[in-house]
């Protein structure tokens, strides 16, 4: 059998398309990437040896994979990894500041929940013009304000599998006092199908078992949204 000499698997090029880094986002959305992969990104290139995503990998292991970590480098710190140089650490460093300086004011500007269109308008940024279905969480605090917002299942155009305990390990981890299930439908119907709802009746009943309550469950669309609460299915 003849070798395709234009293949490298060092070269990001010759991968499939759906697995390089920037046509992946495309493709599957930012939250699809790993932190490595994101890196790759920032960093566009690699070695003669290595690929953007070698070298990213690279990184991440010198901080055990470990983001927070990561943003505790200096440039020194950085250009010690094989592949990066002082400009691909400046990089690094500025993308990782820009994501501290979002977190910081989302949290002196937390958003309180006092119905299912605050919900809606939560999760426009994360599910509007997505044309496969994923399954978010909202979390909560006492006060109904939004701790943070994850997506936990994603899924083809017609539907997505979650799994309860990775839901609840994020509600528990995050100390979150009520979580809000939100998934959204390409096709735009406002239904809730059997599965949708047997799917709530389940997570309700761990949620009361953990003493932390599913407060609603919105199938969100880009011209409107269902709320099981208000639509009194729950």
């Amino acid at each position: 059998m003849s070798e395709d000499n234009n293949y490298n698997p060092r070269k990001i090029l010759s991968w499939a398309e759906e697995d390089r880094p920037r046509e992946k986002l495309m493709l599957k959305g930012r939250a699809a990437l790993s932190d490595a992969e994101l890196i790759a990104i920032l960093i566009g290139s690699g070695t003669v040896s290595l690929s953007a995503v070698d070298v990213a990998k690279g990184v991440m292991n010198s901080v055990s994979n470990n983001i927070n970590q990561l943003a505790r480098q200096g440039i020194k710190d950085l250009t010690k990894n094989k592949g990066i140089g002082e400009a691909k650490a400046i990089t690094i460093m500025a993308a990782l500041e820009l994501g501290r300086r979002r977190t910081d004011l989302l949290q002196n500007e937390r958003r309180q929940v006092k119905s299912s269109v605050d919900i809606y308008n939560e999760m426009k940024p994360h599910l509007m013009d997505k044309l496969h279905e994923e399954f978010w969480i909202v979390m909560l605090n006492r006060a109904n304000e939004v701790i943070k917002s994850v997506v936990v299942s994603v899924g083809g155009v017609s539907g997505t599998i979650c799994d309860p305990k990775i839901i609840f390990k994020h509600a528990l981890e995050n100390t979150a006092s009520g979580i809000v299930l939100v998934h959204n439908h390409p096709s735009g119907q406002l239904k809730a199908s059997k599965a949708d709802i047997n799917l709530t009746i389940q997570l309700k009943q761990a949620g009361q078992i953990l003493d932390l309550p599913v407060l609603d469950h919105v199938i969100f669309t880009d011209k409107g949204f269902l709320s099981f609460v208000d639509d009194g299915i729950f």
